[in-house]
This record gives structure tokens, C-alpha cells and sequence, in this order.
């Protein structure tokens, strides 16, 4: 493993005397926007918006449109395993089904999918940039829904460090700092959080075990950005995080650790051209019980000591001018490999089996992209991919901890080739309006962990299941862009996906039983399963207006959504898929003048179902946070900020014995920030 980062990061070593003869300013970004992006729903989140918002990157984001979480919970008291990034509301399981990149780098985890929140330090970033809709592109084959596309600050972003209190003895602190090196820079950032956390179950429900879910995340990242020539620049990252929280009883906690590296090339030439080969390393632990039915006791039940993992991937890119052709060609490399470790099937509180789990992932593919200046106001845009994606050594090993083998299978390779697509339009029917319209194909190959990791929620148990095949999906979209103003902006997107094969978390039996894969269960068993479609049809809809100091924002979507299932699925036919909600909206509106600010977020986020079979209802949630920020003098300013201000209940998730988890309650907050020449 070390001899991977050495391999990695040895080209910022090299690069370094190409500097020495004269500067030249690089800007840490990526290769611009190719033209095509006019034809597809994109928003726009900057850096200020990011970071006004309390709470972690991913609550910052659900004032995006179409954007969710698998749950209402957020990356300080929800299960990592719970934090998949979703799009278009094609629901299912918590594997991210849109692609995250950071810098053109896959941030998912390699072996589950989900996302590591607390590792993305929104002050580090300039911008986020949500593409919604499948497709092809620069690793595509995991863009089912679209992608998130995270971007770097520059070498102009100004020094800062924070640090806030807050309710629960809660601590949140940051520091990033900029510093120009030659014709380049390098950027350092660090961050710390931890809390004592709130019961997860409202009090009426609440018994011996129960304790506040507290938690503690911290890491840093270095970026070295320097130019390699007159318009060739080199970046290279490194990172590293751990995150460890308890899920409200004492005996239920997970630990989650990783470090990456990365490096890209970015040429700006005549021929531009773009490089980027990345290395992720992670390490995941998570035990889980069975608490009494008046929660005066917990036992153990499952103990996921180790899961391991590695990711690591490449891709280049060119960007040839032909006439009206700008075009993007491209290949690009994808691989995992991990494994589950695991006690299970106590007695008397001591573990009597161990299970090991787990494989490799590979995707290669080739696209090539097109846009078509057809007219001054006509623009077409198509691109296509192929993959090919390869399932191997794949096995399942269960044994006696006195050594006896219970299982011992190993899964044979599987492999196939997959073809994705994408088509749009874009007219500027007038100067201020652009109609567009999309037509897609995507496709997403099953996690490691959805292959071959179950897990549980309460009392409730889901096996894995090695035979799942990859998700496809189809779709076509048609909206508009206004913008009357520099200063106003107003979008609109109806859109329809239908996903085969997508992949659920299937209701089979009814506990207490011992079932396979999961051993002992005392509520329902499940099991991950491939539907024949999830089908999704709805409306985004986004409006912003810049009235100097004050900003304004509005965001709404609409998702009817329907899963097609038959066989031991079929109970499932013509229902909406879990943690789906038809609407979801949000509010913004911010006032800035010299270094004061202050601003509020509304959320609402409408009824969703916990299961599949539409049994555990989570009601509505409406949600307010709001900030306060005034300057003291010498780049310092107090800050006040407040989480769910109303102290709204959110349902975040229910279990089959009626258990109910709750979102994060009301959280205050007053802190210092310091930016040297503000």
C-alpha cells in the first residue's frame, strides 16, 4: 500500500524544478465546462452558500433540488453505511446511485458506496456542481442519476480558522490556510467535531440502554498545485479522517477511517487534456444488538470488526476542436476490493461463528463526447460509453470460532458489457431563455457491500445477496433556463427514469427465526434484491434572485415514483419505493453588508416509507435553521447559528417493532471566526 502512494504522489516531486525558470499562474481547477452542459438540469451551489449553513456538506445540499439522503439523518448520529448521496428519487438502498467527485476523483466509499461526509470540509471548497440525469461522460458507468461534481478552493481563498460550542457540548473547528508556491500554491486544511450527541428515540420510548448518540470526526487534506509548463499545471491531494459514533446505545458504534491520494494533469493547450490516477484506502467497523422489548437490556448480536477496503482508478481525457465539433474523448478505469469481517450468533454473549465476505470490482470503459454548434442559438450534444465491468473472487466463508467450516463457497466471476448514452438539445430561443432537452442511459454495478455485507437496524436484519445484477436505467427529460437578470435566475425540469433491475432491500419473512446469511433476527428479514423497475417521474424547480445585499433562493421537487415487482418482490407492485417523498422544498434567504450577514433555510421534506412494504410511516418534517454572523474587529467576527430552530420531530427512521429514530433536534451554536484581512 505504501509503495502505491509513493507511485502516486512521486510525480509532484519531479515536477517540481519546472517552476524554477519563470511563474506562471495556475488555478487548481479543472478543464472548463464543455458547451453540452447547457442541455441538461444543472445547479450551482458556491462556496459562500456551503458554508453559511450549519451543520455538515450534506445538509448544505439539500436545498438542491432533487437532491437526498437516504435518510433524515446527518453525518454526525446516522450509521455511515446510511449515507448515500440519491438523485431523481429513484429511492431503493443507501449505495450512492449518483456519481461524487472531488476534483474529478471518485469520493464514494470502494466497498460500499456510501459517502464519507465529515471527510469534505465545506470550507475547502469553491463550488458544487449537481448534474441531474444518467449518462455518459468521464467515469460515467456509476452516474445512474446523475453527478455531484465537488470543486476545490483556489489559490485566492482567504485564510480562516473557526471555532463554535454548542448545545450538548458540542465542538466544531476548522482552519484552512493558502499559500502561494511559485506559479502555484498549496492548501492545507484541517477540521475537528465532536459532541455528546441526543437520544435517537424520543423519551416516552426511551429505557435503560438508551444514551445519547455522540460522535468524533476529524481529519485534514494537503493540495499541492504548481505549473509542469507554459499550460500544463499538475495537482496532487492527500487526505485522511477517521469518524467514530455511537448509535445511542453502548454496545451499538461504528468506526469509520480512510486516507487518498490523488494526482491530476490539466493542459490548456491548443489540444486540451486532462489525466487523473487516485489510490483510497478505508477501514470500517460496526457492531449492532438486540435490545428487550422495554430496552432494559442489549445483547450483542453482530460485530463487523473489519471491513477493508481499497479503491483506486484512472482516467484521461482529450478535448479536440473540429469546426463547429468540440469533442471529448476519453478512457477510464474503476476498481474495489474489500471484504467484510464478522462475528456472529452469540450465546450467552459470547460470538460462536465468524463470517468473512467480500471480492473485487473492476469497470474499464471508453466514451466520446460531441457538441454541435449547429447555429448561434442551436446546440446539440451526444456522447456514448462503453464498459466493461468484471465481479471476482467473490467468496463467502463461515465457520465454527472452534474452527469447524460451516460454509466455505466461492463465487464464480462474472462479467459483461454495458452501453450508456446521452442526447440533448439546447435553443436560446432568446437571450435570456434556453429550452433544453435530454435523452439518457446509465447503468450502475452493485457495491461490494450490497454483494456481500448484511447488515441490521434494530431489530430488524438484511442479508446481501451475490447474484445481484447491475441497475440500468433509461430516461428523458425537457426544461428551461430564464434568466431576465445577472441578478435573477429562474429553471424548470419535468423529467422520467425507469431503473431495471433496481436494486431494494425485499421484506421475506417475519422474525424471530434464524434466517440465512444473517443468523438470529428478531424483527423482519430482508434480503437485497433486484426489482424488475423502479419507474420515476416528476418536476425540479429552482429560482434565485441577488437583490445586492440580500439573496434570495427557492428550490421544489416533485417525485412520483413506482416500483414494478413480481415473483417473492411481487407484494412490492405499484408501491413507492423506501425513503422516497413526493415533495421536498426548500427556502433560502440571506442578507450581507460589510462583514455583518445573517440569513435562515427552510426545509421540507414530505411523507416517506422506512420499508418496503409501505407499513413504517415517516411523517413530514419542516425544518428552520438560521445564522447571525457580526464583525469584532481585525478579521474576527462572532458567529450564531441554530439547527431545526423550532425543534421540529423528525422522523429519520422506524423499525418493525416500532422503534422510532429521530432526526437532529434543535442544536444552537456561537462561535469566533478569524480571516486575516476582512
Amino acid at each position: 500500500m505504501r509503495n502505491r502512494f509513493c507511485l502516486l504522489l512521486a510525480p509532484a516531486v519531479l515536477a517540481q524544478p519546472a517552476v524554477a525558470e519563470e511563474t506562471i499562474v495556475v488555478t487548481g481547477h479543472a478543464l472548463e465546462q464543455p458547451l453540452g452542459t447547457q442541455a441538461y438540469a444543472v445547479q450551482v451551489v458556491d462556496g459562500a452558500a456551503l458554508q453559511d449553513v450549519p451543520g455538515g456538506l450534506e445538509t448544505a445540499l439539500e436545498a438542491a433540488s432533487g437532491f437526498q439522503m437516504f435518510r433524515r439523518t446527518d453525518s454526525r448520529s446516522a450509521n455511515p453505511t446510511s449515507q448515500g448521496a440519491q438523485l431523481r428519487g429513484i429511492g431503493g438502498n443507501a449505495s450512492s446511485r449518483a456519481l461524487v467527485l472531488l476534483d474529478g476523483v471518485p469520493v464514494a466509499d470502494p466497498f460500499a458506496g456510501w459517502i464519507p461526509w465529515p471527510a469534505i470540509r465545506p470550507e475547502s471548497l469553491s463550488s458544487v456542481r449537481i448534474t441531474t440525469g444518467g449518462g455518459a461522460g468521464a467515469f460515467g458507468a456509476g452516474a445512474l442519476t446523475g453527478v455531484i461534481e465537488l470543486s476545490s478552493a483556489g489559490r485566492d481563498r482567504t485564510p480562516f480558522v473557526g471555532i463554535d460550542y454548542g448545545s450538548r457540548d458540542s465542538v466544531a473547528a476548522s482552519a484552512g490556510v493558502t499559500v502561494p508556491l511559485g506559479g502555484g500554491f498549496i492548501a492545507l486544511d484541517a477540521g475537528y467535531d465532536r459532541g455528546d450527541g441526543f437520544h435517537l428515540i424520543q423519551r416516552s420510548q426511551r429505557g435503560a440502554v438508551d444514551i445519547p448518540a455522540s460522535y468524533k470526526q476529524y481529519g485534514g487534506s494537503v493540495r499541492f498545485v504548481v505549473p509542469v509548463g507554459d499550460e500544463t499545471e499538475l495537482q496532487v491531494r492527500g487526505a485522511a479522517f477517521a469518524d467514530d459514533r455511537v448509535r445511542g446505545v453502548e454496545i451499538v458504534d461504528s468506526a469509520n477511517s480512510g486516507a487518498d491520494a490523488s494526482v491530476r494533469l490539466v493542459s490548456r493547450g491548443a489540444l486540451p487534456w486532462e489525466a487523473v490516477a487516485y489510490l483510497q484506502t478505508r477501514d470500517f467497523s460496526s457492531r449492532f444488538a438486540r435490545i428487550e422489548a422495554d430496552r432494559s437490556a442489549a445483547f450483542p448480536t453482530l460485530d463487523q470488526y473489519a471491513v477493508p477496503a481499497t479503491g483506486y482508478g484512472a482516467k484521461v481525457e482529450i478535448r479536440p476542436t473540429l469546426g463547429a465539433h468540440a469533442l471529448r474523448l476519453g478512457a477510464d478505469w474503476r476498481g474495489a476490493t474489500g471484504e467484510t469481517k464478522e462475528f456472529y450468533t452469540p450465546v450467552a454473549g459470547v460470538y460462536t461463528r465468524m463470517r468473512e465476505a467480500g471480492g473485487d470490482s473492476n469497470i474499464y470503459g471508453v466514451f466520446i463526447e460531441d457538441d454541435w454548434r449547429l447555429t448561434d442559438a442551436l446546440l446539440l450534444t451526444g456522447g456514448v460509453r462503453v464498459d466493461r465491468w468484471s465481479l471476482t473472487n467473490g467468496h463467502l466463508d463461515e465457520r465454527q470460532m472452534a474452527g469447524t467450516v460451516l460454509t466455505d463457497t466461492d463465487f464464480a466471476k462474472r462479467s459483461g458489457t454495458e452501453p450508456s448514452a446521452r442526447l440533448g438539445l439546447a435553443l436560446a430561443a432568446t437571450p435570456a431563455l434556453t429550452l433544453r432537452t435530454a435523452g439518457y442511459l446509465g447503468f450502475r454495478v452493485p457495491t461490494l457491500n450490497e454483494l456481500y455485507r448484511p447488515f441490521r437496524v434494530g431489530a430488524d436484519a438484511t442479508a446481501a445477496n451475490a447474484a445481484l445484477k447491475p441497475e440500468r436505467l433509461r430516461g428523458i427529460e425537457a426544461g428551461f433556463d430564464y434568466r431576465p437578470l445577472s441578478t435573477a435566475h429562474l429553471s424548470a425540469t419535468v423529467f422520467y427514469n425507469r431503473a431495471r433491475n433496481a436494486i431494494g432491500n425485499v421484506t421475506l419473512a417475519q422474525g424471530p427465526g434464524t434466517f440465512p446469511g444473517v443468523g438470529f433476527v428478531a424483527g423482519a428479514y430482508r434480503q437485497r434484491l433486484n426489482l424488475d423497475a423502479i419507474e420515476a417521474w416528476g418536476l425540479e424547480a429552482n429560482a434565485g434572485l441577488d437583490l445586492g445585499r440580500w439573496s434570495l433562493g427557492l428550490s421544489y421537487t416533485f417525485t412520483d415514483a413506482t416500483v414494478e415487482a413480481s415473483g417473492v418482490s411481487a407484494a412490492l407492485d405499484g408501491m413507492r419505493p423506501a425513503q422516497t417523498p413526493k415533495h421536498q422544498a426548500s427556502a433560502t434567504a440571506r442578507w450581507r453588508s460589510g462583514g455583518w450577514s445573517a440569513g435562515v433555510v427552510a426545509r421540507y421534506d414530505g411523507v416517506r416509507y422506512e420499508d418496503d412494504l409501505q407499513t413504517l410511516r415517516l411523517g413530514e418534517a419542516l425544518t428552520l435553521d438560521a445564522f447571525a454572523e457580526a464583525p469584532l474587529g481585525k478579521g474576527v467576527s462572532l458567529r450564531l447559528a441554530a439547527e431545526n430552530l423550532a425543534d421540529a420531530n423528525i422522523d429519520a427512521g422506524r423499525t418493525s417493532d416500532g422503534i422510532i429514530d429521530r432526526g437532529q433536534p434543535r442544536t444552537l451554536w456561537i462561535g469566533i471566526r478569524w480571516k486575516p484581512g476582512r
